[in-house]
């Protein structure tokens, strides 16, 4: 899709499962799988803009969903940091920050840090890791981030990286909020009568679902703010210059 000047791609996906090791490999090959062979059909230009046919060529990218990598320790030592909450302890063992760190996917990319507790695996209906009540340990699984939210691109400000407590799933449910940088035309601007030196516009992002505050920036009259949204981000103009708060 894209917003004004911007374009933006949104890829929801689920990896290989499983946490034997090796098993991270085949999320990675996912991931580089996803990127060469995703294509978007040729539609016609925009404003002169060639529009984007590969994953990567998108200017603003958000990658979602349960990427299914694991943490490299054993149950055991899992659980007790689990039980001490220690999770840079836990984070330092992530199989997604191993592999990112060492170059093998999503270089590139960027994720906000954790400081939540890993979203799998549950007990059905239950705020229990199934491996505390599972006596058999080829069910038994060691718990994990494997829910995760991660972006590409410029101008994209991470404001909150949560995970929800529905308990409908063995996952727990991850949700971010951003605010994002937008293009805007000198032309639509000038007819706005909003047109000022190094003008931008900012987008807001919650839950991944865009506010549409692109139209209030648009109508605002020209002597007023360009737009304030108070639970999440401020945007004054200062000096004919958009500053984020």
């Amino acid at each position: 899709m894209s917003l004004h000047q911007t374009s933006f791609c949104f890829v929801c996906s689920h990896l290989a499962s499983g946490e034997k090791e090796g098993d991270e490999l085949r999320r990675n090959s996912d991931v580089s799988e996803i990127l060469k062979h995703t294509q978007f059909k040729k539609v016609c230009r925009r404003s002169g803009r060639r529009v984007p046919e590969k994953i990567l060529e998108h200017d603003r990218i958000i990658w979602l969903g349960d990427l299914n990598y694991r943490i490299a320790l054993s149950y055991t030592e899992t659980k007790k940091l689990l039980e001490e909450n220690d999770w840079d302890a836990l984070f330092e063992k992530d199989q997604l920050k191993i592999e990112r760190e060492a170059g093998r996917v999503f270089e590139g990319w960027k994720e906000g840090k954790i400081y939540f507790a890993p979203t799998y695996k549950y007990s059905n209906n239950s705020d229990t890791y199934a491996g505390e009540i599972v006596t058999s340990k080829k069910k038994r699984r060691t718990p994990a981030w494997c829910d995760r939210i991660l972006w590409h691109g410029d101008g994209i400000v991470q404001l909150s990286y949560i995970r929800g407590e529905s308990k409908f799933s063995d996952h727990r449910p991850v949700c971010a909020a951003f605010i994002v940088e937008v293009g805007v035309s000198d032309d639509r601007l000038k007819k706005q009568g909003l047109s000022t030196p190094n003008m931008k516009t900012y987008l807001v992002s919650k839950s991944i679902r865009f506010r549409g505050l692109e139209e209030y920036v648009l109508n605002s009259r020209p002597s007023g703010p360009p737009f304030l949204h108070a639970d999440e981000a401020q945007t004054v103009r200062q000096a004919g210059k958009e500053t984020l708060l």
